[in-house]
C-alpha cells in the first residue's frame, strides 16, 4: 500500500501496489521518440514494469493497520516479514509470465536493497535490524540465484542475448526504475505538494543516459525536459481510495473496500 501525503484537514488517497506498477505499465506504453529510443524487446518489458510489484498482491489483500496513524502501513512502513515476501513472490510471477520479465523483477527486488544498483546511495540492506538479516540474505541470495541461472537460459535466445549482457541488462533495468520512481513521485505526494525532482541516468539509447526534470506547471499538469514520450501530450490515470483513520482493531480491507474510489489524471508535456 502507499498512502498518499493529503493537504491539511483531508484524508489520505490510499493506493495499492499493484495499481503503482499499473501506472508505472501506462507511462511505459507511451514511452518512445527521436531522441529515445523504443523499449526492445518490447512487449516484455511492458510486462516486467506493468507487473514489477505483483509480488506484493497477498501482503495488499490482508492490509495491515498501522497503530500510528489508523491508516493501512504505507510501503516503508509494511513490516520486514511481510516486504521480503514480496520480493521473490514478484519475481517468480515474473518469470512464470517469461524468463526475461522474471531476470528483471528479480533485478528490481536485488537493486531495492542495494542503491537500486548505483542509482540512489541509500542501501537499505546495510539498515536491515539484525533479527531480519538471515531471512533478507536468504532472499538475496536466491534472487541472485535466479539471476544467474535465467540469464545462462536466455544467453542463447537470438533476439533476447543482446538484452541479458551486462550492457543490455542495465538499459532495461534503468528504464525500469525510471518508470517505477516516476509512478511513486505521482503516488506518494499530492497534487499541489509535487515539487521538481530529478530522475538521473534515464537511458535515451544503448550507450546514452539523461538526467529528466520533472516539474509541476499547474494542477494535473507537468512538464518533463528532455520529454521522453511519443505524444507531445500523455494523459495517464492514477487511482486510489479516500481513507480517513481508522479505530485501531478496524478490519483494513473492509474499511477501504467502502471508502470511495477516486481517479486523477496526469498530464505530461513537453517544455
Amino acid at each position: 500500500m502507499i498512502v498518499q501525503t493529503a493537504p491539511e484537514g483531508q484524508d489520505p488517497l490510499v493506493i495499492e501496489q499493484l495499481e503503482h506498477a499499473a501506472l508505472a505499465g501506462r507511462l511505459g506504453a507511451a514511452w518512445g521518440n527521436d531522441g529515445f529510443d523504443e523499449l526492445r524487446p518490447r512487449a516484455l518489458m511492458l510486462h516486467a514494469i506493468a507487473h514489477h510489484d505483483e509480488g506484493w498482491d497477498r501482503v495488499d489483500a490482508e492490509i495491515g493497520q498501522d497503530p500510528a496513524t489508523g491508516l493501512p502501513y504505507s510501503l516503508v512502513k509494511t513490516p520486514l516479514e511481510k516486504l521480503v515476501q514480496t520480493g521473490a513472490r514478484g519475481a517468480q510471477l515474473g518469470e512464470s509470465h517469461h524468463p526475461y520479465c522474471g531476470l528483471l523483477v528479480s533485478l528490481h527486488t536485488y537493486g531495492l536493497y542495494h542503491g537500486r544498483l548505483g542509482l540512489s546511495d541509500k542501501l537499505f540492506v546495510d539498515s536491515v535490524p539484525e533479527e531480519h538479516r538471515p531471512a533478507v540474505s536468504e532472499m538475496l541470495s536466491g534472487e541472485a540465484e535466479r539471476q544467474a541461472r535465467l540469464r545462462g537460459s536466455l544467453e542463447g535466445d537470438r533476439e533476447l542475448a543482446p538484452w541479458v549482457s551486462e550492457q543490455g541488462l542495465m538499459h532495461n533495468y534503468r528504464l525500469l526504475q525510471f518508470f517505477d520512481t516516476l509512478s511513486l513521485y505521482f503516488n506518494c505526494t499530492h497534487d499541489a505538494a509535487r515539487g521538481t525532482e530529478r530522475f538521473p541516468r534515464v537511458p535515451q539509447r544503448l550507450d546514452e543516459e539523461v538526467e529528466i526534470e520533472v516539474s509541476r506547471v499547474e494542477a494535473g499538469r507537468y512538464r518533463l525536459e528532455p520529454f521522453p514520450f511519443s505524444e507531445p501530450e500523455v494523459n495517464v490515470t492514477l487511482s486510489g481510495r479516500r481513507l480517513a483513520p481508522q479505530a485501531l482493531g478496524t478490519p483494513m480491507r473492509s474499511a477501504l473496500e467502502a471508502a470511495p474510489t477516486e481517479t486523477e489524471t496526469l498530464t505530461l508535456v513537453a517544455s
